[in-house]
């Protein structure tokens, strides 16, 4: 008698086909996956930005005025999520990661350098033991990728030797460049009452010798003699542990000079977060402490790396300059302005998008310019842009909500602008007049009866000038730029353009 054999899934009463089983199956076993879910949360968010499509069986599907082009708060949402965005998972990750190894290697160090002697028999340098993370990736405003850090190492001084810090800020025809800087005489500690100077001078004298340079007759701290010894003490203490970090990670160290630090490249080979196989440098920079959290550093770079060092007024030797570094006050205030801000503030968003504007600004030009635009617009100038404007106001209100994204960044861009035309001055947040010492906390004497420091006085008009006219072009052209270097293509409605001059600015504009 012969079979009589049913098509698959038609009418078979026994149940569904074994086709459609597995079909439903495998969606079952997809649905219960967390990755299944994020993608599906994923496609929601970009069906978001996407416009209302008509059917495809109506005329109108093909009508041009369906197709509009997104505004600039979808573009600044869409190159947000794509381009400027980090992973906090990955970031986190990165940082654990760094501080294991740097944190090993600053053992080493202060393992080396204590007791260690300097021909004379007097205490020399020496790590002390600790190191500070500081820099945009410990602030939540970093973008794009965690592979750079800073991290600063705090420098212990001999127990005899005691230093009188003193801004330059007022001192006569010095250049606004060094406006900022500080120089660090050495002096004798407390002594008893009728005991001689005489005792500690040549005690004192091999550490002077070493690290020291004659300013105006007094012994001054040397920031080029004291990173030459760090970078020579880092070599050392990486070869102590370069052979227990060789199962994690490839290390190499980076000499620098004083306008760059040494550079720790972290190679991972095997790590314990297998998603975060990211190559990191992380800029070691010297510090020696002043107290309440403040450090000297090296002095930041000259405004045109390629010219000659600016004369000094007579006596004052450009190796006694040391630069300030203020950043445990500068994230202070952050935590201030976090606290007083209204629920859903995006005063750190416009931030990033703010570096990513200055980014954007850069395309096209040539490395000399790119040079000079990036030193102008750094990353540190942004952020005190932010922080200006807020502390203007008291605190971020309702009008730094992610409804405003767009206005909110236009009026950093506006007050940037005016700050670049000498319509305002652009005070280092701590060391301006006033200061935010009220919200920060004390500060050493020498930063209180420091002057106030413009942080954009070290630039010549022209180039300030050319920087306003490129900054204010690069914000009319935002949603051109948006479109052609970020974000995804199916925010963009019309085809690109095939040169990419006419993406980006036109000839002859700055």
């Amino acid at each position: 008698m012969a079979r009589l054999r049913l098509p698959l899934g038609r009418g078979n009463s026994r149940g569904p086909s074994n086709r459609v089983r597995r079909g439903e199956e495998r969606r079952e076993s997809q649905e219960g996956r967390p990755g299944y879910v994020l993608l599906r949360c994923r496609h929601a968010v970009r069906q978001r930005f996407l416009p209302g499509s008509p059917r495809l069986g109506s005329h109108a599907a093909f009508s041009s005025r369906h197709f509009r082009e997104p505004g600039l708060s979808i573009l600044l949402e869409s190159y947000y999520e794509h381009e400027v965005r980090l992973s906090p998972h990955v970031l986190g990750h990165s940082k654990a990661h760094v501080s294991r190894i740097v944190g090993e290697l600053v053992r080493a160090g202060r393992a080396r350098g204590s007791p260690g002697l300097i021909p004379g028999g007097a205490l020399a340098l020496a790590f002390r033991g600790d190191f500070i993370q500081v820099g945009s990736a410990y602030e939540q405003h970093k973008i794009r990728r965690p592979d750079s850090f800073d991290v600063l190492v705090p420098l212990r001084l001999p127990p005899l030797v005691a230093l009188e810090p003193r801004s330059l800020g007022e001192e006569p025809v010095l250049a606004p460049a060094f406006r900022g800087c500080f120089v660090c005489a050495l002096k004798a500690p407390p002594s008893p009452l009728g005991a001689s100077g005489g005792h500690w001078l040549r005690d004192c004298k091999p550490f002077a010798d070493a690290f020291c340079v004659d300013v105006r007759g007094r012994r001054h701290l040397s920031a080029t003699l004291v990173l030459r010894w760090f970078q020579s003490h880092l070599q050392r203490s990486l070869a102590t542990v370069r052979y227990s970090l060789e199962g994690r990670c490839r290390v190499t160290l980076t000499p620098g000079g004083l306008e760059q630090p040494p550079t720790l490249h972290i190679l991972p080979c095997r790590t314990d977060y297998g998603c975060c196989r990211l190559s990191m440098a992380v800029r070691l920079i010297p510090a020696v402490h002043l107290g309440d959290g403040v450090f000297l550093v090296a002095p930041p770079p000259p405004p045109l790396p390629s010219a000659p060092l600016l004369e000094l007024p007579e006596g004052l030797r450009a190796e006694a300059l040391w630069g300030v570094n203020t950043a445990r006050q500068e994230q202070k205030l952050l935590s201030w302005l976090q606290e007083r801000a209204a629920p859903g503030a995006c005063y750190l968003k416009c931030l990033q998008l703010l570096k990513a504007l200055r980014d954007l600004g850069a395309r096209g030009l040539d490395s000399a310019a790119a040079t000079q635009w990036g030193r102008i617009l750094s990353s540190y100038v942004l952020k005190t842009v932010l922080l200006a404007v807020l502390l203007r106001k008291g605190a971020p209100g309702q009008g730094w909500d992610e409804e405003h994204l767009g206005k909110c960044l236009e009026e950093l861009v506006q007050f940037l602008r005016d700050c670049l035309l000498r319509r305002h001055t652009l005070f280092h947040c701590v060391l301006g007049p006033g200061g935010a010492a009220a919200e920060v906390g004390p500060l050493p004497k020498a930063l209180r009866e420091a002057a106030p420091v413009d942080l954009l006085a070290a630039f010549d008009g022209q180039a300030r000038e050319l920087a306003a006219a490129r900054l204010l072009s690069t914000w009319q052209r935002l949603p051109q730029l948006l479109r052609a270097y970020g974000g995804p293509r199916y925010l963009a409605r019309c085809p690109p353009p095939r040169s990419q001059r006419t993406q980006g600015f036109l000839e002859g504009e700055p």
